[in-house]
């Protein structure tokens, strides 16, 4: 490779590779291995997961007044990302292979944008080729210039005595320039969602609300999002064999309907079982990409169950490798939207119907709740708030995009609904878990507008209109505090996770109007 003006020349041999020859490669000259399912099982090296106090913005005068800068857009000087930059480059001029992939970002022609990946590593490559939109040989041979580019040169570390590069990571943006710079994490992740972010950036200055969510659809054509953070369901309850599959992760909505960012998947493995995600598990075959698990050195069986290099073990597919997916990957305007919530402290109803304020409330929120670690006895929750379910990947202020959901919501009548996945009859420690199939049941419920005209009862602390009954779901279920038998440590308990609310939400009270703020807890 060599480096000109501070650019890269690009060898034709290595661009747009498919899977077999990045295959080859990686096993014979990489160190990635085939496992007994026929994907291709590589690590990531020691970062197994994002870095997302290591990712920078650059601020100039052309994005300063549109970014939310703070701890999730921190902000880098121009001439520190150049430099990066530059390192960058002749790091990976210097590579005995480099590597590109080019591919869209959005099922929407209208929006879609064309993305470029600059890589030294067939994984990576394989990777973004899954997770972008794969174009046409004919479509490959008009791209020309990219919308974005990404120089991955993730095996070198960042230089700290750049201003603003406080470790040997660095996973900056600059909106500018339409680039992104990767230092110092092998970690696959970090390319799709700094692509993310972008269309979180340049979506809504254009009027379509971009989401971090899940999205299926019916065989009348009705389209469900999904929102929630790990743990809440979002991927089993949307991966409905009922139900033709969207997306699984990442979604805008524009004025014509629901679009797909990506061309692939992005799943957790760990715990995998054929029993438990179906789809998920017969997806991992050729084509595929294993990361940071562990299998049998003499049988290449993978051990799902093995966290010892990191729990976050992943698979990256094609999205046609689900069975019901719907390719393209778009739809209609969301007849219903659900917020997905794991309330391990038992306060609130396995179903409500938000208001388009409460919508934006709680979809600013992000609620749920983990539950602690039990060795030192241990075992009250912890509640987790999570902006918008993926504050990580925001660049507005996030009550622009919560009205910017309320807006649609309003315009195409789309229903809300609040569904927790967790506890009942008490907390965590004393309730149970509510159970899967009374979960399915919901959903089912929702989707059939069985929900929509049934009787409802005001939740007494936040306000929002619960469902008395619901086809294959016991009323006393419905209502959490005839669950519990301490009345009085319900009310407690409400009352605490109201405070957490209202605490949490002090960080976006100078964006929020009275409309959002009057939409909160009582008290």
């Amino acid at each position: 490779m060599s480096e000109q003006g501070n650019e890269l020349e690009f060898n034709e041999e290595y661009m747009n590779l498919r899977p077999a020859r990045l295959y080859e490669i990686g096993t014979s000259l990489e160190g990635a291995q085939i496992s007994s399912t026929g994907a291709l099982a590589a690590n990531s090296g020691a970062k197994t997961g994002r870095s997302p106090k290591d990712k920078r913005v650059v601020k100039n005068s052309a994005t300063e007044g549109d970014v939310w800068w703070g701890s999730v857009n921190i902000a880098l000087e121009e001439s520190s990302f150049e430099t990066n930059r530059a390192a960058a480059i002749e790091f990976l001029a210097a590579q005995p292979r480099l590597y590109v992939v080019d591919g869209f970002a959005g099922w929407d022609p209208k929006y879609r944008l064309k993305v470029r990946i600059v890589c030294s590593q067939a994984y990576h490559a394989l990777f973004m080729y899954n997770m972008l939109i794969r174009p046409t040989d004919e479509e490959l041979a008009a791209f020309g210039d990219p919308d974005f580019t990404v120089y991955n040169a993730g095996s070198l570390a960042a230089d700290t005595s750049i201003e603003g590069v406080d470790t040997t990571t660095n996973a900056a943006l600059s909106f500018e320039r339409n680039e992104m710079v990767i230092l110092g994490t092998e970690y696959a992740g970090e390319m799709k969602k700094g692509v993310f972010t972008l269309m979180n950036y340049l979506m809504p200055r254009d009027g379509v609300l971009s989401m971090h969510c899940s999205a299926n659809e019916g065989a009348e054509g009705d389209v469900s999002l999904f929102f929630g953070l790990s743990g809440t369901g979002k991927t089993t309850l949307s991966a409905d064999p009922g139900r033709k599959l969207i997306g699984d992760d990442e979604h805008c909505w524009s004025a014509d309907g629901v679009f797909n960012i990506e061309g692939g998947c992005y799943a957790k493995c760990i715990d995998l079982t054929p029993e438990s995600e179906p789809e998920i598990y017969q997806s991992i075959r050729f084509g595929s990409i294993l990361e940071n698990v562990v299998f049998d050195p003499r049988t290449r069986e993978v051990d799902y169950t093995d966290c010892s290099l990191t729990q976050n073990t992943r698979c990256s597919y094609p999205i046609e490798f689900i069975p019901n997916a719907k390719v393209p990957c778009v739809g209609s305007h969301p007849k219903n939207v659900v917020l997905l919530t794991c309330d391990a402290f038992g306060i609130l109803p396995p179903v409500s119907k938000l208001s388009p304020a409460q919508a934006m409330y709680h979809f600013i929120s992000g609620y749920t709740a983990k539950v602690a670690g039990t060795e030192m006895g241990v075992t009250e929750p912890e509640a987790t708030f999570s902006a918008c379910f993926g504050a990580a990947f925001l660049v507005w202020h996030p009550t622009k995009y919560a009205e910017m959901l309320a807006e649609k919501i309003r315009e195409f009548g789309s229903n809300v609904w609040l569904v927790n996945t967790g506890w009942t009859g008490g907390g965590f420690g004393e309730g149970s878990r509510i159970s899967l199939p009374y979960t399915r049941a919901i959903i089912d419920a929702i989707h059939s507008g069985d929900l929509d005209d049934v009787a409802c009862q005001e939740d007494e602390t936040f306000g929002f209109q619960v469902p008395t009954e619901c086809p294959g779901v016991p009323a006393e279920l419905l209502v959490p505090k005839n669950t519990w038998e301490d009345k009085e440590a319900y009310d407690a308990g409400a009352a605490r996770l109201s405070e957490l609310f209202r605490e949490n939400f002090k960080t976006y009270a100078d964006g929020a109007t009275d409309e959002i703020l009057a939409a909160g807890p009582r008290g």
